[in-house]
């Protein structure tokens, strides 16, 4: 990497990691308070749900034009937009008003995700995919665990709207940080070579991106499953309050984003698939667990399970999902489609969770998530075939 290229990397690490902490403050918070306010399971999902669906619309249509016209627009705007998020959460009184905000917040995340991820694809050496995707996925999973936790400690003492006020001067300094230190759209590699755009149907009947992006689907099912009711499930079940909780989601998050930075440089060296089999079958393991835990231990082991998995895992999909993207010349389209197979992941888990809460037992939710995981697995195996048999040829 140049000094210009270390500039870059660290600029995009510290601004994600800065604002994905201010966004993890608050989701151990909201099931519980939109649960305050009156709302159902179902409704509880729509709060999740409505971010994943306004990202998953626009997601491919962003990564396409970050290919086209360059990384930093997006990502400035959308971090801008993080900050005005936070200031509807202080306004906001109803149920409704949650689901908006959540929306709109989809739409910013379309923006800055996928785009973060490819700008630095572009600037990654070949070869070493997996251990800067790794070191970068850090920034993201060191966050997520981070801001529940504070979230967690924030609102014990502080109250909700504190929560909500640190989130939004997280979002700022990482858009005066992204907006001074990013280097212009015309010194961006993606606009200096200019290529013809891969179209969207060589990238859709890729089998390797098929595998790819349905593994990312079947992950964040899973996520969306813990994410949106583990915090309901863990107070309503054994009285654990909003800091326990936080130090759930905490603690799954944190082991998994420690585990990137060595499992992406193992991935840059062993077989790729491989490592994403393991770490989903341990992600499976875990979730089953889950239905069983009669208390705060036992919840602690089965999330510490999980993080292990998506450690295991995450960072060789990344690796590949880069190299795929370098040949096809289309790394913003090709994170665009990984992140809209985690939203969609993030909104199924959450109406599962939701409808089965309402209609059988929460506890439920889990084991229904541990069978989609293992079908996502032996998918994922079947859409490799054809690539092992042609690299053994």
């Amino acid at each position: 990497m140049t000094r210009t290229e270390i500039k870059i990397f660290g600029t995009l690490f510290f601004s994600i990691f800065t604002a994905v902490t201010g966004v993890g403050i608050v989701i151990p918070l909201l099931p519980v308070y939109a649960h305050d306010l009156g709302a159902s399971g179902l409704y509880i999902s729509l709060i999740f749900g409505s971010f994943s669906i306004s990202r998953t619309v626009l997601l491919p249509y962003f990564g396409r034009m970050s290919d086209r016209r360059g990384r930093k627009p997006y990502i400035v705007f959308g971090l801008f937009s993080y900050a005005v998020v936070s200031l509807g959460f202080m306004m906001a009184s109803s149920v409704d008003t949650l689901i908006f905000l959540r929306f709109f917040q989809g739409i910013a995340s379309a923006m800055i995700m996928p785009v973060a991820q490819a700008y630095v694809g572009d600037i990654t050496p070949e070869g070493k995919e997996g251990l800067f995707m790794g070191i970068f996925s850090m920034s993201m999973f060191a966050s997520l665990s981070l801001g529940p936790f504070m979230g967690g400690m924030i609102h014990s003492r502080f109250g909700l709207d504190s929560a909500f006020a640190v989130m939004g001067f997280l979002a700022i300094l990482s858009f005066i940080c992204s907006y001074v230190f990013l280097p212009p759209v015309d010194q961006e590699k993606t606009t200096r070579i200019k290529k013809k755009t891969t179209s969207w149907k060589v990238i859709l009947s890729d089998r390797v991106m098929i595998g790819l992006c349905s593994f990312r689907f079947v992950y964040t099912t899973c996520v969306g499953v813990i994410w949106c009711f583990l915090p309901l499930f863990a107070t309503t079940q054994f009285n654990l309050d909003s800091s326990a909780t936080g130090t759930l989601v905490m603690l799954m998050v944190l082991i998994g984003g420690i585990l990137h930075t060595p499992m992406g440089y193992l991935a840059d060296r062993m077989n790729k698939p491989m490592l994403i089999v393991v770490g989903g079958i341990v992600i499976f393991l875990s979730m089953v667990s889950i239905e069983w835990a009669d208390g705060f231990s036992f919840l602690l082991v089965s999330v510490v399970i999980f993080g292990i998995g998506g450690g295991i895992s995450l960072p060789a999909l990344s690796a590949m999902a880069v190299t795929e993207g370098k040949k096809m010349d289309a790394l913003g389209s090709v994170m665009s489609l990984l992140t809209m197979a985690h939203s969609m992941g993030m909104l199924l888990g959450s109406l599962i969770a939701g409808l089965t809460m309402d209609y059988f037992h929460l506890n439920h939710a889990f084991p229904v998530g541990a069978m989609i995981m293992l079908g996502g697995v032996f998918f994922f195996i079947w859409c490799m075939i054809p690539q092992k048999a042609q690299n053994q040829s």
